[in-house]
């Protein structure tokens, strides 16, 4: 297995690189397609990085990362899982590809969301919408005398 990389983003602009030493692999059966193979070969992938102490992160992203991913988290370890695939081969590239976009996912900053006013033809359109509906209930209404 090789080193895992991650592609430029924002958070990352050179990319990620996680050495091929940090990243744990394990192979069992998997639940997924295989037909009869299916319990014979392990072709279920799982992919375990200790989000703490990988050296591909810098001490602001791995707050982030950390921060972002708590709840897939145990302890610091973010663990993937693949078995959509009946080969170990296609499994372990779609647990490495999925484990890349996660990091990179993460370790984007926030957005800031700047307020901002609406705009005059939206405020125009919000308030005809209104006097049609209320012209709509007051239409059910029984005749006054």
């Amino acid at each position: 297995m090789d080193e895992l990389r991650v592609p430029p983003g924002p958070g990352a602009p050179r990319g990620l690189v996680v050495p091929a030493a940090e990243v744990a692999e394990q192979f069992s059966r998997s639940s997924g397609p295989g037909g009869q193979g299916v319990n014979t070969t392990d072709s279920r992938v799982q992919l375990s990085i200790d989000l703490a102490t990988t050296t591909a992160l810098t001490d602001v992203q791995r707050a982030r990362v950390l921060a972002r991913l708590a709840p897939r988290l145990t302890g610091s370890v973010l663990t993937i899982a693949a078995s959509e695939h009946r080969s170990q081969r296609d499994n372990r590239v779609a647990a490495r590809a999925r484990l890349a976009a996660l990091l990179r996912e993460a370790v984007m900053p926030e957005l800031v969301r700047r307020a901002t006013r609406p705009t005059r033809g939206s405020q125009r359109r919000r308030l005809e919408a209104k006097g049609r509906r209320s012209e709509t209930k007051r239409n059910r209404r029984p005749p006054t005398e």
